[in-house]
């Protein structure tokens, strides 16, 4: 599955020869996670109030540990390899946590239209507007930095 933007393809693609690398336990550690962190954000509602509560739910339950295992995952290919591999495990995570970065800017105008909309329209139209909101955002951020890094390395 692809999309076109002004010349540039993005191409989206599964790969699920990559769930034979993921061990059980990885999925524990992220479920574990993202469990405790919604567990924490419902006691802070419950004493803060929901509007407080809410900036906590927001919290990227999941990254921290993806983070940690796509470090992981890389420095253990390097070494069977033959080679160290915790640099390659760092950049690893690092452009993961990019693609979270733009994600997550994307969700800060999906958050604005459910504020602004919710109150007035229809639930279901409002998360449709708001959900084609991040994906717009989201992925034309993604478009936007693609291309001026390919400006840069190819002037």
């Amino acid at each position: 599955m692809g999309f076109a933007f002004e010349g540039f393809a993005v191409i989206v693609e599964a790969k699920f020869a990559a769930l034979k690398d993921t061990r059980p336990r990885d999925y524990a550690i992220r479920f574990l996670f993202g469990g405790l962190c919604t567990v924490a954000a419902g006691v802070i509602a419950k004493r803060f109030g929901p509007g407080v509560g809410g900036l906590f739910l927001a919290f990227p339950a999941i990254f921290p540990a993806g983070a940690s295992l796509i470090e992981k995952h890389e420095k253990e290919k390097k070494q069977r390899a033959g080679f160290e591999g915790t640099m390659r495990g760092r950049i690893a995570a690092g452009i993961d946590s990019l693609g979270a970065s733009l994600g997550c800017i994307g969700l800060a105008g999906f958050a604005m239209v459910l504020w602004m909309g919710l109150p007035r329209y229809n639930a279901v139209i409002v998360i449709v507007a708001a959900t084609f909101v991040w994906l717009v955002t989201s992925v034309g951020l993604w478009v936007l930095r693609k291309s001026r890094t390919l400006r840069r390395i190819h002037p």
